[in-house]
């Protein structure tokens, strides 16, 4: 059946997915009404005709400007770096953070061929220069890309009056030290808090 393994094939392309939970979800859609199939296949068709990134911070968003950069009630003082405009979504969602975001389109891997050319640092530095950041949260992820454009960013700004900080790293709440590996125990020992 040709048609079935196109639609086994392209949706293994997307990201988490396997060869069987690709077989999984094109029987499921076969089984599927047409109704269904056609708003999810006319949903995925338009996507990047509706969202686009923010021309201010790289956030997708569907209007000019994201919800995040037009909210007056965000504070302008307060910057956080993140890699992908997915993380936007989770810092915001955790309600800890009123500030404003930045999204870099990814993190220095130069074996993967992404330098510091590749992302967004040109209009990272055109906001410092024309904001009134205080302070700039560096939420890359923590790994050895991320560590990487963590430090790039902290030289950038290194002969800037703005505080720089970097989100925490560790033990998950709830977590068992007997499952944590070595190199976030070491982070847990290095971050740890004053109690």
């Amino acid at each position: 059946m040709e048609a079935l393994e196109e639609l086994q094939a392209l949706i293994k392309k997307l990201p988490g997915m396997g060869e069987k939970s690709a077989m999984r979800l094109s029987y499921h859609l076969i089984k599927t009404d047409d109704s269904y199939n056609k708003a999810l296949g006319n949903a995925i068709a338009t996507i990047r005709e509706k969202i686009h990134p923010c021309p201010i911070c790289g956030c997708y968003t569907e209007h000019d400007i994201c919800s995040y950069c037009s909210d007056a009630g965000r504070d302008r003082t307060l910057l956080c770096i993140v890699e992908e405009p997915q993380d936007v979504l989770t810092i915001a969602s955790s309600g800890a953070y009123n500030g404003l975001f930045h999204v870099l389109g990814g993190a220095i891997n130069p074996l993967g061929g992404v330098g510091p050319d590749s992302l967004s640092f040109p209009e990272l530095m055109k906001r410092i220069n024309e904001g009134e950041f205080k302070e700039v949260i560096i939420a890359t992820n923590p790994t050895e890309e991320g560590d990487t454009t963590a430090l790039y960013i902290k030289h950038m700004l290194k002969d800037r009056d703005i505080s720089l900080s970097r989100l925490a790293s560790g033990l998950p709440i709830g977590g068992d030290l007997g499952y944590a590996d070595k190199l976030t125990l070491m982070r847990s020992l290095k971050g740890r808090i004053r109690i």
